[in-house]
């Protein structure tokens, strides 16, 4: 239907060059844009049959939600949620998992005004209450599974500010049946009139580096992910997507809803709580996914598969980000399956700001191409812009004069000082470092805090954590600086090993000799330690900063 082919232009200008490539990306909307309205109702208007999500879980169950139908659910739901008093600036915290009704719950939220925190079912109380507190969250719907609910009810008697506290599916005492009351409640919802600008949810951090930053995102932070959509994920009309994050994370924003619906593609969720290569691979058979964007960790698990093995044809684009992609992941994927996985790079606080986009030329092991939606600078510690091949500088955000720049967070809660020191300046620094080559493409090196300044040399750890990957034996690795008296700092790779492989002095030389012969010598690392397990974040990401902190206990300063 040409209407849903074209719906994603109302909202935005593209212009091409003569090869097809991406050069201009202007998003455009009404004074009170709201995702709830002005996307799902509208589509549910054109094509109310049209599906918008496929959806199943490990116990066999599976369920098809067209766009009719997530209007009726989301405005019964707010209705709900009307009904019990959450209004337009509230609170709402959603701990979903990946069941379906984070989908209609979110549009509902939307629809009324309230601000929603998506968070993982990972969350300790701790956690939780620390979330409740710093952004005053008055309402948490959630899941029965698990501990979650437990939490839930525990963290509630540590924080007056939670007065309400909804569960999905089953009944349980001291909670509001979301469910029960979806279904008896008026599916006839007036709408609520909200500024574009007006806050519309919040992100907590992963907090690799401290404790989690609450990250504030306006109505038009949806908009902002129609060029992740449909320029780096190429997704279409007529195409099923699946991207693989639980609803707690940044992720589903970039890859499960937003950008997606706008461009009237259908989503596929797969519901599950611990991740099987092999059953993953089941489900994008099954269900013929045609598109498909994971993390790097997810393709490092299905490289370990006999993907020769599986019928996978029916996927004609891969996509990652979340974190650098080794390009030893990204040769192997391509020698099975014959598809580069094309990498972005972008933050909590952004949408994609760089990336291999379709139309591009790729340069695999590079982030990309700074995205035609945003005006991106590599800048030296003096906020000078670095223009010359291989010179290390920040990643900064030059905001556009005279108007918003959509996709780009409006602020962190509480954290005033916090948000002036990234916009120092006039820009805002992300705090990754990356250089450009001779054609502009730009090459991760590491967040600011990893940089190893060692013998008057600057070392990011990606470039050697790429170069170990490519040992068999290495199942991860993490790149860090050991204080040393007469270095500076010396480089150490703490190393999780493949199964099969045993730590020892001989394994750990031939790394050091490799990485010796794959990059300048000055970069090996001098210091080799195997651990079983790396520490990590809540969302999977490596906690450098924890190595650090054992290293100073274990060496101290080394000679």
């Amino acid at each position: 239907m040409e209407a849903i082919k074209n719906f994603y232009k109302q909202f935005c200008t593209e212009t091409f060059d003569e090869a097809g490539q991406l050069t201009h990306f202007d998003v455009h909307y009404p004074d009170n844009f709201n995702f709830g309205y002005d996307v799902v109702d509208r589509l549910a208007e054109i094509a109310p049959d049209r599906i918008a999500m496929e959806w199943c879980n490990k116990a066999g169950d599976r369920r098809t939600f067209t766009f009719g139908e997530i209007k009726t659910l989301s405005d019964k739901a707010a209705n709900v949620f009307l009904a019990h008093g959450i209004k337009k600036g509230d609170m709402v915290m959603a701990i979903l998992k990946r069941h379906y009704e984070y989908w209609y719950v979110t549009v509902a939220l939307h629809k009324i005004g309230a601000i929603l925190i998506p968070a993982t079912n990972m969350l300790t109380v701790k956690d939780i209450v620390y979330r409740v507190k710093a952004a005053s969250i008055k309402a948490i719907v959630c899941t029965n599974e698990g501990k979650v609910a437990d939490f839930v009810k525990e963290a509630q008697t540590q924080c007056p500010e939670l007065e309400q506290t909804y569960i999905v599916r089953e009944n349980r005492d001291g909670f509001i049946s979301l469910t029960d009351e979806i279904e008896a409640a008026s599916a006839e919802l007036t709408r609520i009139e909200n500024a574009a600008t007006d806050p519309m949810m919040i992100y907590f951090t992963s907090g690799t580096t401290g404790a989690p930053k609450a990250v504030m995102q306006d109505y038009t932070y949806p908009l902002g992910h129609v060029l992740t959509a449909k320029h780096w994920q190429c997704v279409q009309e007529d195409c099923l997507h699946m991207t693989v994050a639980e609803s707690g994370w940044g992720k589903t924003s970039w890859g499960k809803i937003y950008g997606q619906w706008i461009c009237g593609a259908s989503i596929f969720v797969y519901d599950f709580d611990r991740f099987v290569a092999k059953e993953l691979l089941e489900k994008l058979t099954e269900y013929k996914v045609t598109t498909f964007c994971a993390p790097p960790t997810i393709y490092r698990f299905l490289i370990k598969e006999n993907l020769e093995d599986w019928d996978l044809s029916f996927i004609k684009h891969a996509s990652t980000a979340g974190e650098a992609l080794n390009f030893e992941i990204f040769k192997i994927f391509k020698d099975k399956t014959g598809l580069e996985i094309k990498e972005a790079f972008g933050q909590t606080e952004t949408t994609l700001i760089i990336g291999n986009l379709a139309g591009g030329i790729d340069r695999p092991g590079s982030m990309g191409l700074p995205s035609p939606a945003y005006n991106i600078r590599l800048v030296d510690a003096d906020n000078n812009e670095i223009t010359e091949p291989h010179v290390t500088g920040e990643i900064v955000v030059i905001p556009p004069e005279g108007k918003k720049q959509v996709g780009l967070f409006s602020g962190y809660i509480n954290e005033d000082e916090l948000y002036a020191h990234v916009w120092r300046g006039g820009f805002y620094h992300t705090g990754d470092t990356a250089y450009l080559d001779e054609d502009g493409y730009i090459w991760y090196v590491g967040r600011n805090d990893d940089i190893i300044k060692s013998s008057g040399y600057r070392i990011g750890p990606f470039e050697i954590e790429s170069c170990l990957m490519e040992n068999p034996a290495v199942l991860e690795c993490a790149v860090t600086g050991v204080p040393s008296e007469t270095r500076g700092y010396v480089v150490k790779a703490t190393i999780v090993l493949a199964k099969g492989y045993e730590p020892s002095d001989a394994l750990a030389k031939e790394l050091q000799e490799y990485v010796k012969h794959q990059t300048a010598p000055y970069k090996y690392p001098r210091i080799v330690e195997f651990i079983d397990e790396m520490p990590k974040t809540i969302s999977g990401k490596i906690q450098r900063e924890v190595i650090r902190q054992r290293d100073k206990v274990k060496y101290g300063v080394i000679e």
